[in-house]
């Protein structure tokens, strides 16, 4: 041990103490845990809680110590010694007196425990220190406590499995007040469900006490609770989460526990349905999530099935474009499974309009009818009448021999957002093709006076009675592809879990050639969803790569192959024609001879992604089977971020402080993303500039500056552009950058996102 620490411990001489912080760190290291241990004899002698000096010299040596086993990083070297002296405190009193100062043996504890649990990345030393610090919540220390419960929270993250042997002492400790723990139990319960599963019903009694914090952590627990598929958890949860569906605030996530449960167990919801109607017409942005509870209903037999439907086409007419193909979807798919429900007349209606309010009322009609359908005589009465009476979206009556064609609900298109306007537009110099209404899965309506000639010539001879016989055997496509549509469906499922299909395309001339704008939005729409009024733009170079995408999903959404006269692959050729140069390949001998595309090509397409940080706001969820934005595949994130002053992320950024590439001046400061703006902390120095936050809403992109590498772009400095400046900054590392990265491109959609509905609301 160092000769000062052999006198200062040795003959307890306050005095000198001081002394040890004109040392160097790295002279005194090897002394440490020999310094440890004689605090430690120091500290459980007889009259140590009524010796004020022993007490000054064992609380600056602890400092001294702890300060210099975090400056050389040698917290592994001494952990053995340093838990050996936190577990000594354990034997002693710990309870503050009246006056709430700490004992002396806590304030050992609570300057050891900072120390040691700072370091819950480092696995062999949580090894030593949870069984310890698990004791310490049962002491009757409520600060101590509390601040052990941060840190036991952080060492989840890591060492999940290290705290799963103590969760009966952890559930215990959060039943007796401690709700701050409720954070560590998601974490755990994968190993030890048995003792949460025993307190569930006490648990699940807390809720009206928490703060919104813990509240989300508990319901968390719920979700990885049901994903477990465990009928006693299903029976005790289902209750309690539909009397909390009408908080607004975690409405949303308590749909996705509901989601999962109905997955599995779909009769456990048939009883609350009425009551989740009261919710979906209170919370209209939630129908999207309640129309999959429905759907999943519905599936269970045909009589639940008969009680669904009538609530997913009233929604229908209802509803806002942007809910329209996921309430189709769980349409089709309930009467797909019980097609005796709509009979043959089903792909009729669905031709007899354009409208999405006219297909709800003649859908409502169908089902009404077919609890009384067997004769045939009275089908064609009702499919005359209906035909007759049908209004269109301008309230004119639409005569059978006049009806507009579209597609049946059996080729719903992923290329139409259900608007009732021409998904093809002209403008007047023939520059672009524009798809106003492209969202999958939806329905397109095509109106002949707007297309080329080259559709058009194929779409005028089509009539309403022609579209419902088989396709002729001599389209070329449609052979192509009954030869290969498992091929096809199987490779189509595959690529859209790494590429997702865009909802809009447009084909606009630029200096060189054509280029692709694509459109996407967030197939769920949840109530903090960053596109669900809003659409990430992209404009690719390369328009037809997008296209042959785009074809390939349009095929694996439908039991029978394509042919050239389906509405979306006419739709799909006219905008392969307006990329097409001299000499090159038709759509359809394009689509024949390369029916996928060649990887460099994908390869290409999601490197572009990954340029424009698309996958730091999109995500392809495995539960939904579908493309949905960062805040509704996290939505235990969006939870905490949306409340009032919780920042995405902080730390600190280097600006550069002159715009010339050739000046390489920088500031460190540290920087706050929360709500609206990215803040910095201001320094004291009179040259720090005083600008003001930057607005994420006048962002308008986010700019990787870095070196290029072999495989990737691995940036470590970015820059920020607004309307009227632009901001370069440089994080610690690649990995800090690519989280600063994400969190800004989140914050950024949250922030128009926000401006979108709010100029929605206005309107």
């Amino acid at each position: 041990m160092h000769q000062l620490f052999r006198l200062v411990l040795g003959q307890k001489d306050l005095s000198r103490a001081g002394d040890l912080f004109s040392l160097d760190d790295s002279e005194i290291e090897d002394s440490l845990t020999e310094a440890l241990e004689q605090i430690k004899i120091i500290s459980s002698s007889s009259d140590y809680q009524t010796n004020n000096n022993d007490q000054a010299v064992v609380e600056i040596c602890i400092t001294r110590i702890t300060t210099a086993i975090r400056e050389t990083e040698s917290i592994e070297k001494h952990a053995k010694a340093l838990v050996g002296l936190w577990d000594s405190c354990l034997e002693h009193n710990l309870r503050p007196s009246g006056k709430d100062e700490d004992t002396p043996h806590a304030k050992i504890a609570s300057d050891i425990m900072s120390c040691i649990l700072q370091n819950y990345n480092r696995p062999p030393v949580m090894a030593l220190a949870i069984p310890i610090a698990v004791k310490f919540l049962h002491r009757g220390n409520k600060e101590l406590c509390r601040n052990m419960s941060n840190y036991l929270s952080l060492a989840a993250i890591t060492k999940a499995d290290l705290l799963a042997d103590h969760t009966e002492v952890i559930v215990k400790s959060i039943l007796q007040g401690n709700a701050m723990l409720l954070r560590v139990l998601p974490a755990v319960y994968d190993k030890q469900p048995q003792p949460i599963n025993r307190h569930l019903t006490e648990l699940l009694a807390l809720m009206s006490q928490l703060e919104q914090p813990e509240q989300y952590h508990l319901l968390r627990l719920l979700h990885v609770a049901a994903k477990r598929k465990q009928p006693e958890v299903v029976q005790k949860c289902i209750p309690f989460l539909i009397g909390h569906l009408k908080d607004s605030t975690h409405n949303d996530v308590i749909l996705s526990i509901l989601i999962e449960i109905a997955s599995y167990e779909p009769v456990a919801l048939n009883s609350f349905l009425p009551m989740l109607k009261e919710i979906a017409e209170r919370f209209p942005y939630l129908i999207g999530q309640m129309a999959r509870i429905y759907g999943a209903v519905g599936h269970v037999d045909e009589e639940r099935a008969r009680s669904c439907l009538p609530f997913l086409v009233s929604q229908l007419a209802s509803m806002e474009h942007s809910f329209h193909h996921i309430l189709l979807l769980e349409i089709k798919s309930i009467t797909d499974t019980f097609s005796s429900i709509l009979g043959p007349q089903s792909r009729d209606i669905f031709r007899m309009s354009n409208s999405f309010t006219a297909i709800a009322k003649l859908l409502t009609r169908q089902l009404e009818t077919t609890k009384a359908r067997s004769d045939r005589s009275k089908s064609l009465a009702l499919h005359t009448a209906l035909t007759n009476d049908l209004s269109s979206e301008d309230g004119e009556v639409v005569e059978s021999g006049d009806t507009p064609a579209s597609i049946s609900l059996s080729e719903i298109d992923p290329l139409g957002q259900g608007h009732d306007r021409s998904p093809f537009k002209g403008d007047t110099d023939g520059s672009q093709l524009v798809n106003s209404s492209v969202s999958h899965p939806s329905i397109i309506h095509i109106e002949s006076e707007n297309l080329p000639e080259t559709v058009k010539e194929n779409y005028q001879e089509e009539t309403p009675d022609t579209t419902s016989r088989p396709v002729e055997y001599h389209d070329k496509l449609y052979l192509h592809l009954k030869e290969n549509l498992s091929k096809v469906k199987a490779y189509a499922v595959e690529m859209g879990k790494k590429i997702p299909v865009p909802d809009q395309c447009t084909i606009e001339d630029s200096v060189r050639s054509c280029v692709a704008k694509l459109f996407f939005t967030c197939s769920l729409k949840g109530h903090y969803c960053l596109y669900s009024k809003s659409s990430f733009i992209l404009i690719s170079q390369e328009p037809q790569p997008w296209i042959q995408i785009m074809f390939l999903f349009q095929q694996s959404l439908f039991p029978e192959p394509l042919s050239i006269q389906s509405r979306s692959v006419q739709f799909l050729r006219a905008l392969w024609e307006k990329t097409q140069t001299e000499g090159a390949h038709s759509f359809e001998t394009a689509m024949m001879e390369s029916t996928f595309p060649q990887q460099k090509d994908l390869d290409q397409v999601q490197l572009h992604l990954e340029e424009v940080r698309f996958f730091d706001v999109f995500g392809f969820s495995e539960a939904a089977g579908a493309w949905q934005c960062f805040m509704c595949n996290n939505p235990e994130k969006a939870t905490v971020v949306n409340q009032d002053g919780q920042p995405l992320i902080e730390g600190k950024l280097k600006e550069k402080q002159v715009r010339w590439k050739f000046i390489k001046r920088w500031k460190t400061r540290y920087f706050t993303l929360a709500g609206n703006q990215l803040l910095f902390q201001k320094g004291k120095s009179k040259d720090d500039p005083d600008d003001s936050p930057i607005e994420l809403s006048k962002v308008q992109s986010v700019k990787v500056v870095a070196k290029k590498r072999r495989d990737r772009s691995l940036p470590r400095a970015f820059e920020i552009f607004t309307d009227n400046k632009s901001y370069v900054f440089k994080a610690k590392d690649e990995k800090n950058a690519e989280e600063w990265l994400q969190c800004i491109n989140v914050a950024v959609a949250q922030a128009k996102e926000r401006e979108s509905r709010e100029v929605t609301t206005y309107l």
